[in-house]
């Protein structure tokens, strides 16, 4: 960061001017992406829908990304922005490792994500907002860890679940029913598929999983042997059990009853 500041700055997020213009900026935006905990790691996973103001601009962009071994950033908000800001903070988590012979904690990467976030406020004024989900497993901690951010870089860190997005509260709201303490890991992916299901159900700007063009959610682990993305194969298995079930409940399975 130091040095593309002293030598090329405008390569930085957030440090770019735009040219002066009249009324919104047209650019892809990517939602919903959701992440819950489980007992020995973490699920982060996200829609495959980009839009652009009432039009679906891509149908299949890739939303979570590996920030090194054991986390992970899933985007929401402007996508050419956050790709780039995904890729500055994959440089930088490397490069630290490579100069400290030792991985930053999962609490620092948090805090430096949180910077990156701040120093797209100007760009977050004028419509183009970056607002990613960061998950993580914590090998001081043993367990998996949850931190959402607002357009400030403000962090907070989440317990169980948490959602971001223009689909997140339907997103939220099905978790909020579904989700246990207990949960396993395959129990953990087949939430976050429901989740994303519930939002893009009332989310136009949320896709749900696309059969006849064989478009999945993607869905990352996080636990102690590293990141881990489920095959397409797999993430379609859990998307077509999801939908053979919705064929006999439309809105989704119910939560259990105390």
């Amino acid at each position: 960061m130091d040095f593309l500041s002293d030598h090329q700055p405008d390569m930085l997020p957030g440090k770019r001017q735009l040219p002066a213009v009249q009324g919104v900026i047209e650019a892809p935006h990517g939602t919903t992406i959701v992440a819950v905990t489980f007992p020995g790691g973490v699920v982060l996973a996200g829609d495959r829908r980009a839009t652009m103001g009432n039009v679906i601009a891509q149908r299949d962009i890739e939303k979570v990304f590996p920030a090194d071994e054991y986390s992970a950033v899933g985007i929401a908000g402007t996508a050419g922005l956050a790709v780039e800001m995904v890729k500055l903070f994959q440089l930088e988590l490397e490069h630290f490792e490579k100069v400290e012979g030792a991985q930053l904690s999962l609490e620092g990467k948090a805090n430096r994500l949180s910077t990156m976030i701040r120093s797209n406020l100007g760009m977050a004024m004028q419509g183009l907002a970056v607002v990613p989900l960061f998950a993580g497993f914590d090998v001081d901690r043993d367990r998996g860890r949850i931190f959402s951010y607002d357009v400030t870089g403000g962090r907070s860190e989440e317990h169980g679940f948490a959602a971001t997005g223009s689909g997140s509260i339907f997103a939220r709201g099905a978790m909020k029913k579904l989700y246990r303490d207990d949960l396993n890991e395959a129990e953990a992916t087949t939430l976050v598929v429901q989740a994303l299901y519930d939002a893009a159900d009332d989310d136009s700007a949320t896709g749900g999983p696309d059969v006849a063009r064989r478009i999945y959610p993607i869905v990352t682990v996080i636990t102690d042997d590293g990141f881990r993305r489920l095959t397409d194969e797999e993430s379609s298995e859990i998307a077509r059990s999801i939908l053979a079930r919705r064929l006999e409940q439309p809105d989704g399975p119910r939560a259990a009853l105390l």
